[in-house]
């Protein structure tokens, strides 16, 4: 286990300890703000029917920041360590691939939640400012739940992307094209009509713009939650399996 924390902590610090970390939070703060400050010039200060918190984040503001943020946090998690030669000197050490996948994802993961702190603070400023009802914490804790869970599932994606090359471009492009896919089913399952035994049924497990609305207005529903870490679960087999075979070559 103090293997695991070690090599935690080492990602970690290639994060919080290295210049584009802060760039990327700075650049993330500064799309959320200023989506903010639209939303209050907008809003003036008439109440409005919807939660504040359905306002930016069941749109498709938020979904441009995910899906162009995390290939940028993911791309450099395996692809930098094969280019410079030290990837194989980690596989080589007494560390399972286990621990090198679920270090090298959780410290992704934490990386994502910090860079999505200030929104809070957004979202305070707009409820103030704006005159809207006190937000309820049951609220926010169910919308943040929903950036967790989609956001975990699309670093997933890049965590494979990442571990299937040694270019950190070409980690972030596949990454990218995957993460379009999932929007495009998302977007497919959002606008076509669902009947009996339409094609469109399966697509419902896609339909992201419906799970974050659920989400965004304080509904967990199970079934989306099992999927999101059904799907995440399945890209970091995929990541593990890519892991291990490297030690057969």
């Amino acid at each position: 286990m103090s293997i695991f924390w070690a090599l935690l902590r080492r990602e970690l610090a290639s994060f919080f300890l290295s210049l584009t970390g802060y760039v990327l939070i700075a650049a993330v703060t500064l799309v959320i703000g200023s989506s903010f400050v639209m939303l209050i010039r907008n809003l003036g200060t008439d109440p409005v029917s919807m939660p504040v918190t359905e306002l930016f984040f069941n749109s498709l503001m938020y979904w441009l920041v995910v899906i162009l943020m995390t290939p940028a946090i993911t791309m450099r998690l395996f692809a930098q360590e094969k280019a410079s030669g030290t990837f194989e000197t980690l596989m080589t050490t007494q560390v399972s691939d286990v621990q090198v996948v679920a270090a090298k994802f959780l410290a992704a993961l934490t990386f994502y939640v910090v860079t999505w702190l200030p929104s809070l603070g957004s979202l305070l400023l707009v409820q103030r400012w704006t005159h809207q009802p006190r937000l309820d914490g049951g609220m926010l804790a169910s919308l943040y739940l929903g950036i967790f869970l989609s956001g975990g599932l699309f670093l997933a994606i890049g965590c494979l992307a990442s571990s299937m090359t040694r270019s950190q471009m070409v980690s972030a492009v596949v990454s990218l094209a995957v993460g379009v896919l999932l929007f495009t089913l998302a977007y497919m399952a959002q606008v076509m009509p669902v009947t009996g035994l339409s094609v469109a049924d399966p697509l419902l497990y896609f339909n992201l713009f419906k799970q974050m609305e659920d989400f965004t207005r304080g509904v967990v529903d199970t079934q989306v939650v099992i999927f999101y870490l059904s799907a995440t679960g399945f890209f970091l087999f995929l990541t593990l399996r890519v892991v291990e075979s490297r030690r057969w070559k």
